[in-house]
């Protein structure tokens, strides 16, 4: 499946004790990096673990969407219509 970050919030509590490594723009910089970035995953549990072991980081909080595959997704096309002139 494909997902889409939405919202992530890092675990840098660690980082900022040495700011000659790392710095509050390099972590604003990583975060902004991975909002609107898709990833292959299996599921929520495994897209935490492709970014984790990407950017060596935990991960504190995220939101994502699933990307539907348009083969996979169901094609529905709704169309209504209502005759207003027949009322009981």
């Amino acid at each position: 499946m494909q997902f889409q970050v939405t919202q992530i919030e890092f675990d840098f509590d660690d980082a900022f004790d040495n700011p000659e490594e790392f710095c509050y723009t390099d972590a604003m910089d990583l975060t902004d990096e991975i909002i609107g970035s898709i990833w292959d995953a299996d599921d929520g549990d495994d897209l935490i673990e492709e970014i984790t072991s990407m950017v060596g980081w935990c991960i504190k909080t995220i939101d994502y969407r699933i990307i539907l595959d348009d083969i996979d997704a169901p094609e529905y096309e709704a169309e209504f219509d209502i005759d207003y002139t027949t009322q009981s």
